[in-house]
């Protein structure tokens, strides 16, 4: 495994580099949702790279950049474990040099929910990865399913930009207890783990009622909410949302494929998470 910090030395290696190359973009702190992108991205392709970089323009003035959990050598001991080829670790300065002054904005799918709750994390996100795209040139590019409004953003902009890369979309992965697996669930003490778990539950509420023949979109909503509401360690919903699953648009009615998605905070920590509803 090639552990690389600079683009010189990556576009070297890249060189030399068998095809296809699928590639899994994270900012480290890996658990088995990341190493379940990379055993896809091994299987479908002839070289398996990851990046692992932390990245500062995504996050708001008030959110958890200096607090991120970090650990390269454990990430790349899994990574090595994985089989993976190349791993891409660069600095600060790498990606963003002195003098740095050019963003990549989608605008509709990223107007919506991540989009309101944090402005700006998806001229960061989008930005980023469209340079980790023109560094790699992979074929194909894995995201997972939790983080849905970015794999939806990162898609319409691959397609728009023409850049020649597949956005693979992958399940998100959860606990026993059915919570989303996240590198930030490491924030949570023993009773906020516990009470995380009334995300997924909420989620799994909107499917029993919509099997039970309801479509309206409001009241699942509000059942959700007063769900959420119950649990004493919910310290704020930020949203809960029932949106076509293609475009983000709020519904009325469901009466096809919608997203199910909601941003809750436990405490200090926010958690994402989200099932797509099909009638």
């Amino acid at each position: 495994m090639q552990v690389l910090d600079s683009i010189q030395t990556l576009r070297e290696a890249l060189g030399r580099a068998r095809r296809p190359l699928g590639l899994v973009p994270t900012m480290g702190y890996l658990h088995e949702g990341h190493l379940s992108l990379v055993r896809r991205a091994r299987a479908e392709s002839a070289t398996a790279a990851v990046s692992i970089f932390v990245n500062p323009t995504q996050f708001g003035p008030q959110e958890d950049l200096t607090t991120y959990p970090r650990d390269l050598s454990r990430d790349l001991a899994l990574l090595e474990k994985e089989g993976v080829d190349i791993v891409f670790a660069p600095s600060l300065e790498e990606i963003y040099p002195r003098g740095f002054d050019t963003w990549v904005h989608v605008d509709l799918l990223a107007r919506r929910l991540e989009g309101e709750a944090r402005p700006g994390h998806f001229r960061g996100v989008c930005t980023v990865v469209l340079k980790l795209f023109y560094l790699f040139r992979p074929e194909r590019a894995y995201f997972g399913q939790k983080d849905a409004q970015q794999a939806l953003v990162v898609q319409r902009m691959a397609r728009d930009l023409n850049t020649g890369t597949e956005v693979v979309v992958c399940p998100t992965l959860r606990e026993p207890d059915g919570l989303a697996m996240s590198s930030r669930n490491v924030y949570l003490d023993h009773h906020q783990r516990r009470a995380a778990t009334v995300l997924y539950r909420s989620l799994c509420l909107a499917q029993e009622m919509l099997r039970r023949g309801e479509r309206d979109a409001d009241k699942i909503r509000t059942a959700m909410m007063a769900l959420l509401q119950s649990e004493p360690l919910v310290s704020k919903v930020e949203y809960v949302s029932i949106a076509d699953k293609e475009t983000l648009k709020e519904l009325e009615h469901i009466g096809g494929p919608a997203l199910v998605s909601l941003a809750v905070r436990i405490g200090r920590t926010r958690l994402i998470d989200n099932v797509t509803l099909t009638p």
